[in-house]
């Protein structure tokens, strides 16, 4: 009976290794395609500004929903846009439910008397949250173009006129930036985000994009044409990333996405690891979502390649790599004691050298993306693997969260769009405490995550009788990431 169940847990974790390794080999791919895309030259046909005729219309969507402490900043960063006003419009829509309103409509006001189109949209309730709201607005949008921007990002004045240039070429259905971060180093927790960030904006985007892979719009900093969110089915609010589900809807009908790298749209990341929670279970659930929507649809296209079709697949399974991360970690513990129970097991345990091989694999691909923003001096590369490992524990002590997420994904569970608060915080200076957006509960999964802390720390001290260290870094790292979400997260409240 023993040795029955041993088979299975071996067998099981051998699969979960697999896929990280797979995964791991389709974001080396991504990164031979990267470094081969910077090497090039690359023309487009680009619409000429300076000639009135070709200067197409374009609407701003601000989705926002109780954003007090951004909406000041927002609206005045949006009207600094350096952009025709004959041919620009901004819509404000606003689902907030608190004082906000009342100010959101006292600022625009005061815009709309300096000449500014700018238009206050209020729905009667958040039918399909984000999506309902972008899809609402788009029935009355006058623009042939629709760019988006999140509460908590600040375009530069010049952004319209490097991003609508592109869309002369008429295949093009989305332009999109790369994001940039204000307070990345404003703690530990927004550098690992920013690391993790860069990593997608860089290596995957760019990866994708250079050989016509599969890429998402990143529900904001970014332009659609009106016509292709139209021809895709328009917005839909039955994932919690409803920019991931578009994005593919488009891209099967053939619709062309363009990513520049170069050009940068500062947001600001959350500080409080409630915040990053939040938006951690809505991306890791939206991205199981859209596979369980999508992925017979991309399998089952005759109009797009087998790598594109690969790419795609290992693309919408992104968030449950967690779900893989945690049952290997999990597993690990029983795996070190049938090892030394089962002297003939011995060989399977060869393949625990895919972990190892993965984690090196994506130790090479971050560093590319990290010294393509940081610089490569070798200050920064010992910075760099400081931050690799401080990213990869807290990574592992999210595992427990973002799979329960994911695993919900999967089975089809609808859950509410919360949305992640936001702060207007820049420097260290500046405190978080008293937001009143920030949830204040504790996640019952903390329990949990301090069971798996102490866990992990059993797993060290079983190196010890065993005499038996192979695992022992590896628990290290899953002891330390539980324990800083444990911790963050039981002292992290307003």
């Amino acid at each position: 009976m023993a040795l029955t169940i041993s088979y299975i847990i071996i067998a099981i974790y051998s699969i979960a290794l697999v896929l990280i390794f797979f995964y791991s080999l389709a974001q080396l791919n991504l990164l031979f395609n990267y470094l081969s895309y910077k090497k090039k030259n690359e023309t487009a046909p680009k619409y000429n500004l300076l000639d009135p005729k070709e200067i197409p219309f374009v609407t701003i969507q601000l989705p926002v929903y109780n954003e007090e402490y951004v909406m000041d900043r927002l609206l005045e960063n949006i009207a600094k846009l350096e952009y025709p006003s004959s041919k620009l419009e901004i819509q404000v829509l606003d689902d907030s439910t608190d004082e906000s309103v009342e100010k959101t409509a006292e600022h625009i006001k005061k815009l709309q008397e300096t000449g500014l189109d700018i238009q206050h949209i209020r729905r009667e309730n958040r039918s399909g949250f984000k999506a309902g709201a972008l899809k609402e607005g788009l029935t009355i949008a006058k623009g042939e173009f629709i760019a988006i921007f999140d509460a908590d990002f600040l375009p530069s004045a010049d952004w319209l006129k490097k991003t609508i240039i592109y869309f002369k070429d008429q295949e093009i259905g989305v332009v999109q930036t790369r994001w940039g971060h204000i307070n990345r180093d404003y703690s530990t927790l927004t550098r690992i985000q920013a690391f993790a960030l860069d990593a997608h904006f860089t290596l995957e985007q760019v990866g994708r994009n250079a050989k016509g892979h599969f890429i998402n719009f990143n529900g904001t900093a970014g332009i659609w044409r009106k016509e292709c969110i139209l021809d895709a089915g328009n917005w839909e609010g039955d994932t919690l990333t409803e920019d991931l589900d578009l994005s593919y809807r488009a891209q099967l009908k053939n619709w062309k996405f363009k990513y520049l790298e170069d050009v940068e749209t500062p947001a600001e990341l959350p500080v409080v690891i409630s915040a990053a929670r939040s938006q951690q279970f809505r991306w890791n659930k939206g991205g199981a979502e859209n596979f369980r929507k999508t992925v017979t649809s991309v399998v089952s296209s005759k109009n797009i390649p087998f790598k594109t079709k690969f790419h795609g697949v290992m693309h919408l399974l992104n968030s449950s790599m967690f779900l893989c991360v945690f049952i290997v970690a999990l597993l690990s513990i029983p795996m070190l004691y049938i090892k030394n129970s089962y002297g003939h097991l011995g060989w399977i345990f060869e393949v625990t050298s895919f972990f190892i091989v993965s984690t090196i694999i994506l130790f090479v691909c971050y560093w590319f993306t990290y010294k393509s923003i940081q610089g490569s001096s070798f200050d920064n590369f010992i910075d760099y693997i400081k931050l690799f490992f401080t990213f990869f524990s807290i990574a592992l002590g999210f595992s427990l969260h973002n799979s329960i997420a994911v695993l919900e994904g999967h089975m089809g569970k609808r859950s509410e769009f919360v949305r992640t608060p936001k702060f207007n915080l820049d420097n260290i200076k500046n405190s978080w405490k008293g937001n009143k957006y920030l949830a204040t509960k504790l996640s019952p999964n903390m329990i949990i995550e301090a069971a798996l802390m102490v866990y992990f720390l059993f797993g060290m001290y079983s190196a010890i009788p065993l005499n038996d260290f192979g695992l022992f870094p590896f628990h290290f790292m899953l002891f330390l990431g539980f324990g800083f979400v444990f911790f963050k997260s039981l002292t992290a409240r307003a």
